[in-house]
């Protein structure tokens, strides 16, 4: 949707959308699924917050994802050699970061800058 065409209560109903899948990346933690269910949110209902000023929280959630998993695998791989764990490390800090700016800019109704 461009932002001529969103009504208030969608724009609403998608900020709504936006912190529910701040939740469940940060839920993901205690259940790693939720983050799974966060990035079907995020691309299914991509196009919705497309002209909006969601959608860049949406690109952050969705960059926040994907290299958060890589890092992820990449101290997996390497988790033998134990310079795994401090890359395991700086990613949980990296997304926890995410996150919390990502939810702090969404509730000052503030588009993420990159």
């Amino acid at each position: 949707m461009s932002e001529a065409f969103v009504v208030p209560g969608d724009e609403q109903s998608l900020k709504k959308l936006t912190q529910v899948v701040y939740v469940l990346y940060a839920l993901s933690y205690f259940a790693g699924v939720t983050a799974i269910v966060g990035i079907i949110i995020n691309y299914v209902k991509k196009d919705d917050v497309e002209g909006t000023w969601l959608e860049s929280h949406f690109r952050w959630q969705i960059r926040t994802f994907w290299y958060g998993m890589l890092w992820a695998v990449i101290g997996a791989l390497t988790f033998f050699v134990l310079i795994g764990m401090a890359i395991l490390f700086a990613n949980f800090c990296w997304i926890i970061y995410r996150i919390v700016k990502g939810w702090l800019n969404l509730n000052e109704n503030k588009p993420m800058t990159f």
